[in-house]
């Protein structure tokens, strides 16, 4: 379950745009709420519900931006438009906009089930609504809702982590940042947080363990790599800067890198690939996550970045070794699991909460396609220099 709150704006363009939505049989008015007497008229229009919001608004002068406008997504149609709502209403009282006059509208034009809430910062008296860390209450209030407890899923996602084989503590780390976890090491224990606060720890000795148990698999790697190659000329391997779609023809800014051949193994036998880049640089790397069979592996492993993401007439022939395998064997050995697995170890991608190198999971962009109004906000890991020192270069030959 994904919460978004959008970027606040001096007026009530929210409005209008959810109820051109519902024009358009795009969406649903699935509540109007708190609007007094208003609500006693029949066939209001967007105008009537904005004047409502700006009369109330008015009471404050020193509020720029009144208007509240957010978004509660589900993966797919997991929730119906009755579920969204009540949730809907629900996380609204938790964050304190119970009693304010809101709509709620369902949209039903995405491949994933959503509904936006659109209502006013300034209450009755005139004052603003608390919005002291907001994005991290909106996920408080939002797993509240959802009765999930933060503490027990970082335990459960921290034990999931340890099931992977991993060769290094940058692998490590990396499976628990794509879930929206930041983790900081700290004697001897990683401290793994989420939404603002700690939500539970790991011993350093505990995953060094866990590496030095670690052996490579060559045999699953001439599977995946005969499954690259198969599916390599039906999509395109190129990489492309990563967006996400919005209304009107828009996009969000770029984060990162992807590619359609990135995302089809991904979705199609749970081969989760990371691009790592820095700022708007091209990508330098790529590490694999194998959630069918649990083994993380070093891009370069499977084939060099040039060569992955190549087009077919330019590919690098196929080693000895690894045309020995069956891609027919290896997409039937493998199918079976791949897509429950990666569905049930996809990243969160509610939080942006990555290191400060962009790590673009290859299920991004399907997973997160809300297309809401052009007024959103703009929101790898562990490059080759996460701890660089800064040391003159010696020649020690």
């Amino acid at each position: 379950m994904i919460v978004k709150i959008l970027a606040p704006s001096a007026t009530f363009k929210a409005v209008r745009y959810n109820t051109d939505k519902v024009d358009k049989d795009n969406g649903e008015l699935m509540k109007v709420a708190n609007f007094g007497a208003l609500q006693g008229l029949g066939q209001l229009k967007p105008s009537d519900y904005v004047n409502y919001l700006e009369a109330r608004s008015a009471t404050s002068s020193r509020i720029r931006y009144p208007q509240f406008h957010a978004v509660i997504s589900c993966k797919g149609k997991s929730h119906t438009k009755q579920e969204l709502t009540a949730i809907a209403e629900l996380w609204l009282k938790g964050m304190g906009y119970g009693t304010q006059p809101y709509l709620l509208v369902f949209h039903k034009d995405t491949l994933n089930n959503h509904i936006h809430l659109v209502s006013t910062r300034i209450d009755e008296s005139g004052r603003k609504i608390k919005d002291s860390y907001e994005k991290i209450r909106a996920y408080q209030v939002l797993n509240q809702v959802m009765g999930i407890d933060e503490k027990q899923q970082a335990v459960t996602d921290i034990e999931k982590a340890m099931e992977y084989n991993f060769n290094t503590r940058a692998q490590f780390m990396m499976l628990l940042e794509a879930k929206g976890y930041t983790l900081k090491l700290t004697d001897g224990y990683y401290l793994v947080c989420r939404y603002g606060k700690q939500q539970g720890s790991i011993e350093l000795a505990l995953v060094d363990a866990q590496i030095g148990a670690y052996r490579k698999d060559r045999d699953r790697l001439a599977q995946l790599r005969a499954i690259t190659e198969k599916y390599r000329g039906s999509h395109d391997p190129a990489l492309v800067r990563a967006t996400v779609p919005l209304a009107g023809g828009k996009a969000t800014k770029p984060q990162g890198y992807t590619s359609e051949l990135a995302e089809f193994l991904a979705s199609k036998f749970g081969m989760q690939v990371l691009f790592h880049g820095k700022d708007d640089k091209p990508a330098y790397a790529y590490t694999l996550v194998d959630h069918a069979k649990k083994i993380v592996f070093k891009g370069g492993d499977l084939m060099p970045l040039a060569e992955f993401t190549k087009n077919l007439e330019n590919v690098i022939p196929i080693s000895e070794h690894y045309a020995r395998t069956d891609a027919s064997l290896a997409d039937e050995q493998i199918n079976d699991t791949s897509q429950e697995v990666a569905t049930e170890y996809a990243p969160a991608f509610e939080t942006n909460s990555f290191s400060s190198e962009q790590i673009l999971a290859s299920t991004w962009l399907s997973e997160i396609n809300l297309e809401i109004s052009d007024d959103i906000d703009d929101e790898a890991i562990l490059g080759r220099n996460r701890q660089r020192k800064r040391k003159a270069r010696t020649n020690t030959r």
